[in-house]
């Protein structure tokens, strides 16, 4: 049987009526309730492992993307900069060259009295600007390109086309009328310029004045021809003829 040891209660409850005893046992009861609720209220919720666990793995995954996304940047920022550093060698190689060429070239084309320079808008991305181009005439000041005249242009332009040129020769030039605008002294220089270079290359020149015509090994001429009503073409030999 068992046996109840009431010894640890206080004489005060031992000596309490039926009706405070049942009172008493309510308010336990009512206490022993609330306590429970509050165990529940408060008890771990295991699902939220398992919700930590999922998140981890998740953050896991997206710090290898993270990692992998960044080891892609740098190899793209990697080979961004060597194509760059190609670049700017590569434009730098033909533009020294050119730009020295061009003030050799101007100076034969204007008799070894005038100058040209090329200048770089932007040293660091030079490809990304523009790139000055100042030829000086004989006897004139440092000045602007478009406070030349229409002749002085036309050398300007011709050394410039001439130092490109040079970079990367292709084996004929066909030039159109690009004496037009210039003096007998200037067509003189530009023709001569013309047969030394004729030693390497071949050049196809359109043009209406005769100083050219004398520099040529041959010549070829178009004209109507009224009574068939059609264009005939002329060729001349200029190569028998010893030049004067």
């Amino acid at each position: 049987a068992i046996e109840v040891d009431y010894k640890s209660l206080s004489d005060k409850v031992r000596n309490l009526n039926k009706a405070e005893q049942e009172e008493l046992l309510n308010l336990e009861q009512e206490r022993i309730k609330e306590l429970t609720a509050q165990l529940e209220s408060i008890a771990p919720n295991m699902k939220a492992i398992e919700r930590l666990e999922e998140v981890e793995k998740r953050l896991g995954q997206t710090n290898d993307e993270f990692e992998g996304a960044k080891k892609l940047a740098r190899g793209a920022i990697s080979e961004f900069k060597e194509v760059k550093d190609k670049r700017i060698k590569r434009f730098i190689k033909a533009y020294d060259h050119i730009s020295k060429q061009i003030d050799i070239i101007y100076k034969d084309l204007t008799g070894g009295a005038g100058a040209a320079y090329l200048t770089l808008d932007n040293m660091e991305e030079p490809y990304l600007h523009g790139v000055t181009y100042n030829p000086i005439p004989p006897n004139k000041p440092f000045g602007d390109i478009e406070n030349l005249s229409g002749g002085e242009k036309s050398v300007a332009a011709l050394a410039l086309l001439f130092a490109l040129h040079s970079y990367k020769p292709a084996p004929f030039f066909v030039l159109d009328e690009i004496d037009a605008a210039l003096d007998p002294t200037n067509v003189n220089r530009v023709a001569n310029y013309i047969k030394k270079r004729s030693a390497t290359m071949q050049f196809i020149l359109i043009s209406l004045k005769d100083r050219c015509y004398e520099k040529a090994d041959g010549l070829v001429g178009v004209c109507i021809n009224g009574m068939e009503d059609c264009s005939d073409v002329f060729t001349f030999d200029l190569t028998q003829y010893p030049s004067s």
